[in-house]
């Protein structure tokens, strides 16, 4: 069972990136703390996160590509790596 305190435990490592379900993504959106940034999402540290298990995968200032896989969303940081550590 999921904390409740930690409801992103579904957060799920691909290559060069992370995975979230779709659901997620758009509460990240609807809430603010992402938003649109050209053709890039960047984390509005005004906002508020939600808590993820293992940290911030979203740091301020940091670029980030999405791609949709299914009924998930693969995010990787712009210009990182294949790898990067979440």
């Amino acid at each position: 069972m999921a904390d409740e305190q930690t409801p992103f435990l579904d957060l799920r490592p691909v290559d060069g990136g992370f995975s979230i379900p779709e659901l997620k993504w758009r509460e990240l959106l609807f809430v603010g703390a992402l938003r649109p940034d050209g053709e890039a999402f960047v984390r509005d540290p005004s906002r508020p996160l939600p808590p993820f298990a293992g940290g911030d995968p979203f740091p301020a200032g940091v670029r980030f590509r999405v791609s949709r896989r299914g009924e998930r969303v693969v995010v990787r940081r712009e210009g990182a790596a294949p790898g990067f550590p979440v």
